[in-house]
């Protein structure tokens, strides 16, 4: 239900659910704060252009499949 929780797309029942499973449950409860602050990380990179020297250096390491 984590990903769900997230992405803020359970019922009031099921949110009512998570949320006290993660106040009792100190493993889930991390692991909420890490996919957070992953999700801001991903957030904040993506608002930032990539410079051509960075797109240029990950397309020579490309694989041709």
């Amino acid at each position: 239900m984590l990903q769900p929780f997230l992405d803020r797309v359970l019922s009031a029942d099921e949110e009512r659910e998570a949320k006290e499973h993660l106040a009792g449950c100190d493993r889930c409860s991390r692991r909420y704060v890490f996919e957070e602050k992953l999700r801001m990380f991903v957030r904040q990179a993506a608002a930032h252009p990539m410079p051509p020297e960075l797109k240029q250096r990950l397309s020579d390491l490309r694989i041709a499949l």
